[in-house]
């Protein structure tokens, strides 16, 4: 049999569906090691995570008696520490990869059981216990009992040692046991392919490392799990396509115009719905005496129908003149909800004796409501003034009438999309919100 090329993987088979029982397993084979890697999903999370709306994501890690060369004594009630310290390994490993806000107050239970061992099971079992981990969430998210899915970004891990002055990746036992150097590394991966460091184990077994050996090794581990994470997504196949989504963001509104706008500022972060895609749910009404009040009412019938998170907004326009009026009146200013021809008109006879300048405001109140999150709030205006007549053909609501201070005399509907989206009221309630969630 020809040497192995230390600097490479050893032989690595990852079989999906291993079990039937689990929610999601595999059993993963690096070389002679072996390990059966499962997923199962509980309703309820720990008392320190109850009623935050996130869920939890915790690991066992245990080698059957006739795992090594030596039979092993079964694990009692007490586990060895060895034991303990890797299974803490696992779980905090695995928990990188999910928003555990998306998964509700649910938890997940990765087990690890190694049939055979030899070298480099705790990096099995994370690599393992991440495609594990990602069909049972598949699952989930098939029976409908989740609509997001809560894996962000792949997580793989592999050893890496110095052994007889050399640097080797994926150390078996005959080369660990004699190792001068022993590191363990687990990585992450997410949706644009970069990759970081999760955790970093090191030791030096027989000699102290420099730091340029640290990064030869890092590089060398690196390597490694990019070509782990191939085998993962080889061994998902299409259920792959869950892993780093954006987050669905249900937007309460019919308005396409503004849905539009909002996927233009949001569509980078989110994966933008309209309310009708929620499926029937009965929209609150207004009650709000503020647009605030009724943004949050919105937001909340919307997130209560999805469990996803939700943006509503109440724009209006306050008209000085009018002591404030249409205000949180303005899409039904007319009588009629959202009949724009009514509304402008009603507005161009109440200022019919108002001489210039007829000054004005738009104002946005915006509320974004997501699982495991308190509602965030901003609000943002448009300063400018009510034209005379209706000038161009594009915008919605009150656009032809308002004519924007930032925008030299054109009003809302002359000036596009793309210039509107710079200096309207909308706009800077998303740019607020967005450096909100930034802050975050």
């Amino acid at each position: 049999m020809a040497e192995r090329d230390l600097t490479k993987l050893r032989p690595i088979k990852i079989t999906p569906d291993y079990t039937c029982q689990a929610a999601g397993s595999c059993l993963i084979e690096c070389g002679g090691t072996r390990v059966i890697c499962t997923a199962s999903v509980s309703e309820g999370v720990p008392p320190f995570k109850k009623g935050t709306g996130c869920g939890w994501l915790t690991a066992e890690y245990a080698m059957l008696p006739a795992s090594t060369g030596k039979r092993k004594e079964r694990d009692g009630i007490k586990k060895d520490g060895r034991g303990v310290e890797i299974q803490r390994l696992i779980g905090r490993s695995l928990r990188q990869a999910m928003d555990l806000s998306r998964l509700g107050e649910r938890t997940i239970y990765i087990d690890c059981d190694v049939l055979e061992a030899d070298g480099g099971t705790r990096t099995a079992s994370i690599t393992g216990g991440f495609v594990a981990l990602t069909l049972a969430v598949n699952k989930l998210l098939e029976k409908g009992i989740i609509k997001d899915s809560p894996v962000v970004r792949q997580i793989a891990a592999v050893s890496v040692g110095v052994v007889d002055k050399q640097p080797v990746l994926d150390l078996e036992y005959a080369n660990d046991s004699r190792a001068d150097v022993d590191m363990n590394v687990v990585m992450s991966r997410d949706s644009t392919g970069k990759m970081e460091f999760v955790e970093v184990q090191g030791t030096g077994e027989g000699h102290t490392f420099s730091k340029s050996q640290l990064e030869t090794l890092l590089k060398l581990a690196e390597k490694g799990i990019g070509q782990l994470m191939k085998k993962q997504f080889s061994a998902l196949g299409e259920r792959a396509q869950i892993i780093g989504k954006k987050p669905k963001l249900y937007v309460a509104t019919h308005n396409f115009g503004k849905l539009k706008e909002i996927r233009g500022l949001l569509g980078e972060r989110f994966d933008i719905c309209s309310s009708a895609e929620a499926g029937e749910y009965d929209e609150p009404e207004e009650t709000g005496e503020t647009f605030a009040e009724n943004a949050m009412i919105k937001a909340k019938a919307l997130f209560e129908k999805t469990g996803c998170a939700t943006l509503a907004d109440d724009s209006g326009l306050i008209v000085d003149a009018l002591d404030g009026r249409p205000g949180i009146r303005s899409a039904r200013y007319a009588g009629v909800q959202g009949d724009s021809d009514a509304n402008n008109a009603k507005l161009l006879d109440e200022l019919k004796d108002v001489p210039a300048p007829r000054t004005a405001r738009f104002v946005c109140s915006m509320c974004l409501m997501r699982p495991g999150h308190s509602p965030l709030q901003c609000e943002g205006a448009c300063e400018g003034e009510i034209g005379f007549e209706k000038l161009g053909e594009g915008g919605f609501g009150y656009d032809p009438l308002f004519i924007s201070s930032e925008l030299g005399g054109l009003s809302f509907a002359q000036a596009g999309l793309e210039m509107k989206q710079k200096v309207s009221h909308r706009a800077k309630a998303l740019q607020l919100l967005c450096g909100m969630l930034d802050a975050e």
